[in-house]
């Protein structure tokens, strides 16, 4: 379900009463975590934290007057979905990722290529989405995108 909100608190304040509060707190955890140098941004109908053009010009491949991706928010139509690019570009950060999740989540981990789902807002483990979010600086990511991209 793409948004057409033009801002972060717009986008939260159209999501339905109980989706609120936990979209709330994980954008509140990434920004409080989240290296200097990402920008929050509406990014494809979602809550976007992305490298802006002034720190790496080139843009995203798929379309270069965007900027770099990097994580990314949504309320889905069943779950309340993470994405973070860099789980799905570094497999030690993949692999750091799934032996902590259990420990900070009492149920099974639902999750794709680069998409963390959490269907019960009850159970979303926060602490570790804080963790994750201060992993990789801007430069990290830019040099695993390019390593990743330019092949």
């Amino acid at each position: 379900m793409q948004s057409k909100a033009t801002s972060p608190e717009e986008y939260i304040k159209e999501l339905a009463e109980e989706r609120k509060e936990a979209v709330s707190k994980i954008r509140e955890t990434i920004l409080k975590n989240l290296p200097a140098g990402f920008t929050e941004t509406m990014s494809y109908g979602m809550l976007g934290y992305v490298v802006p053009h002034s720190l790496y010009p080139n843009g995203y491949h798929c379309d270069p007057k965007l900027p770099l991706p990097f994580m990314n928010v949504a309320s889905q139509k069943n779950f309340i979905a993470l994405y973070h690019s860099g789980i799905y570009s570094d497999p030690d950060l993949l692999n750091w990722f799934t032996t902590e999740y259990p420990k900070h989540c009492k149920h099974k981990l639902d999750m794709g290529k680069s998409c963390v789902r959490f269907k019960k807002t009850g159970d979303i483990p926060y602490e570790l989405i804080g963790e994750l979010a201060a992993k990789m600086t801007v430069q990290q990511w830019i040099d695993l995108y390019e390593k990743n991209t330019k092949k």
